[in-house]
């Protein structure tokens, strides 16, 4: 009888550890997950500002952040990690393909700005800026919530 007591608070540990640990992988994927979307918000942000600026050489460097970032989106959002808060829609998972689509037209959306700010010419940076904006607002119209979850 005691023996059944101490494997039933061992099971009880071990499960509360491994749940635990579950739960801690989460928030850490999220966290990382977050931290690379507000570089990228961050990012555009600069890209907009230096646009009025015509700061092409801000634009350029910022563009290839986005670009390398944007190589990185689908490894930040791993099959299953919505437990905790997160705007991450489970529409990314159920289209997996589309999503993986979305960040590389990103990437070429940046390449093209660097490009074109790498030119100077003015018209094309236009244009360019307002192909990455419209590759980010793309995305999270199909694959952002508007609130956290959790």
């Amino acid at each position: 009888m005691h023996r059944g007591k101490i494997l039933s608070g061992g099971l009880i540990a071990a499960v509360s550890i491994f749940v635990s640990t579950q739960v801690f992988a989460q928030a850490d994927v999220i966290e990382k997950r977050q931290k690379l979307m507000k570089g990228q918000s961050a990012a555009a942000k600069a890209i907009k500002k230096a646009g009025e600026a015509k700061d092409y050489t801000t634009i350029e460097m910022k563009a290839k952040d986005l670009m390398g970032s944007s190589e990185k989106i689908t490894d930040h959002f791993p099959k299953g990690s919505t437990a905790g808060k997160t705007k991450a829609k489970a529409e990314i998972w159920d289209q997996w393909d589309d999503f993986g689509k979305k960040a590389k037209n990103l990437r070429k959306a940046a390449s093209e700005l660097a490009d074109a700010a790498k030119s100077g010419d003015e018209g094309a940076v236009k244009v360019k800026v307002k192909a990455v904006s419209e590759s980010c607002s793309g995305c999270h119209k199909a694959f952002r919530a508007e609130k956290y979850s959790e």
